[in-house]
């Protein structure tokens, strides 16, 4: 009788995957929040301004006309053509909406992507610091993470180097996941270093997993999509959705794109995980995408100026090596200067702050792999008296210690 239970026994890689930190230091804050304390936290990645009203209006007009039931797999022809008009229109793509699939959430078309192409003892290249969930999905399937870091430069943040991606590929490269505009650190990527990553997973047959879930949430004008390319369907899964732009994150609403011939294949494995998308949330999407775009221009105007207010205020703390972001809401600076005189981890440091001043950053080691250890991320979605009182708070403590 001392065995243990069988659904104790799960499959191996089951133990090699992570969660992600965000949301354990985000039930953290709430939980001393509801003891009385304040706490300005710079922690969760969503935006802090409503879902605009007209695409809130349109999933209660689907619910009133009782649109509630299960839809296509792929999505409605509706949304999908929505999508394709949208690529086509702002980055002159040529996407066919048989080439689209509704997903719910950007999370499932990543783990749909993962599902299909790694295999066993594959290699896919990771550019770090990472949003958590592409090494966990490529651990689930056996494959095997590759981190190639950002170069970052004191003053003007982190740019990708794509001779140092060549450099990583080995005859086991399967997939490499781009993640443009880029989560930790705001970086939007230049499109030199783009073509020539282009250049070389043709050379090479490796497929790219464009993550663009912030693609309008950007300030600078250099930014180019990888859906841009001319010949996208021979190496490209392409991934966006309406968390961020709409402001929808609750609402689970994404999409892949991918060549004409695989999109049964990945019909038959989302019927499997998730049936479709939610009816009433398609419809939503079909406004969002059609509808007044304003709301969005003013979300991304005020979230620039809360980039510069957060900026100029942290160049007065010393240790900190900041940089104005070019896209998303992320700042992700340098700190090293205070760990070593701390003598401590930046998890340690994190804590610290959270516990002495009550402000909340992210551990830059939140974001796979090693690159972040000496980082930490500041979101500024957050209104902007709480940027300014919180990023006073660190210059003031760190200026003290």
């Amino acid at each position: 009788m001392g065995l243990n239970p069988p659904v104790i026994d799960m499959q191996p890689n089951m133990y090699k995957i992570e969660g992600e930190s965000a949301f354990s230091y985000l039930a953290l804050v709430k939980k001393m929040q509801g003891q009385g304390k304040r706490v300005i936290s710079f922690g969760i990645g969503q935006p802090d301004f409503p879902t605009p009203e007209h695409i809130k209006n349109a999933a209660k007009a689907a619910l009133d006309d009782n649109f509630t039931g299960y839809t296509e797999t792929q999505g409605i022809e509706e949304l999908r053509s929505a999508v394709s008009e949208y690529l086509n229109f702002k980055y002159g793509s040529d996407v066919s909406g048989e080439e689209v699939v509704i997903t719910p959430g950007s999370k499932t078309a990543i783990f749909m992507t993962a599902a299909s192409y790694i295999r066993d003892g594959d290699e896919a290249i990771i550019i770090e610091p990472s949003y958590y969930a592409y090494a966990q999905v490529v651990k689930l399937f056996n494959g095997i993470p590759k981190f190639v870091s950002l170069d970052f430069t004191p003053g003007k943040g982190f740019s990708l180097n794509a001779e140092k991606v060549e450099k990583a590929i080995t005859k086991r490269t399967r997939v490499i996941f781009i993640n443009n505009p880029h989560n930790p650190t705001g970086a939007v990527f230049d499109p030199k270093d783009l073509d020539y990553l282009m250049e070389v997973v043709k050379k090479n047959n490796i497929i790219v997993v464009a993550d663009e879930i912030y693609d309008n949430l950007i300030y600078t004008s250099k930014f180019k999509s990888l859906i841009t390319y001319p010949e996208w369907r021979d190496n490209l899964i392409y991934i966006n959705g309406f968390s961020k732009t709409f402001s929808m994150t609750g609402w689970r609403l994404a999409y892949l794109v991918a060549r004409k011939e695989l999109i049964p294949r990945f019909n038959d494995l989302a019927v499997s995980l998730y049936s479709c998308a939610t009816s009433f949330v398609q419809k939503a999407g079909v406004i969002a995408l059609k509808g007044d775009w304003g709301p969005v221009k003013n979300m991304v105007k005020e979230f620039h100026e809360r980039a510069k207010v957060l900026h100029d205020i942290l160049k007065g703390a010393q240790g900190f090596d900041v940089y104005m972001p070019e896209g998303a809401f992320y700042m992700f600076p340098r700190v090293s200067g205070i760990l070593n005189k701390l003598n401590i981890s930046v998890k340690g440091f994190v804590d610290m702050m959270l516990n002495k001043i009550g402000v909340l950053v992210l551990p830059g080691d939140a974001f796979p792999d090693k690159a972040g250890r000496e980082f930490v991320r500041f979101s500024y979605a957050t209104d902007m008296e709480s940027i300014k009182e919180g990023a006073r708070k660190i210059v003031e403590f760190v200026n003290s210690l």
